[in-house]
């Protein structure tokens, strides 16, 4: 009693592919990524020490630049660039350098704000950051 399966044409090769291994590895993948997910969303809060220097409030220096060019050292009139080197020569120099918060005009030229930015980065200005972008949402 033997049993035999036939296809239309015997003796040729079976050209579909056998899919079963690969559903079987995808279904692993699957239920490593079920199993994985949970723990790579958990949250730990940790209680860091503060160094010395984190609990003190760093300065501030406000450098404003209208849309005219006319730039603006803590509500003080800047009357040329080579004062503003002297500023930032004079801050540079200082062991805790405060933080320099530029504000441009909205309708400020961009190479004026870009030669403000250049002339800090040149004198070893540390923290620079851009304030009152609240303007420029439409």
């Amino acid at each position: 009693m033997a049993m035999s399966v036939s296809s239309a044409g015997s003796g040729e090769p079976m050209v579909d592919m056998n899919t079963t291994p690969l559903i079987d590895v995808m279904l692993v993948l699957l239920i490593m990524f079920i199993i994985t997910l949970p723990v790579m969303t958990n949250n730990i809060d940790l209680d860091l020490p503060q160094g010395p220097g984190s609990t003190a409030a760093r300065e501030a220096i406000n450098l404003f630049i209208d849309y005219d060019g006319t730039i603006v050292w803590n509500g003080a009139t800047v009357s040329n660039l080579e004062q503003l080197e002297q500023y930032f020569r004079a801050e540079a120099g200082k062991p805790n350098q405060a933080e320099l918060h530029v504000r441009p005009d909205k309708r400020a030229k961009y190479d004026d704000v870009a030669q403000v930015l250049g002339m800090a980065q040149r004198h070893g200005i540390q923290r620079i950051g851009f304030a009152g972008q609240e303007q420029y949402l439409p």
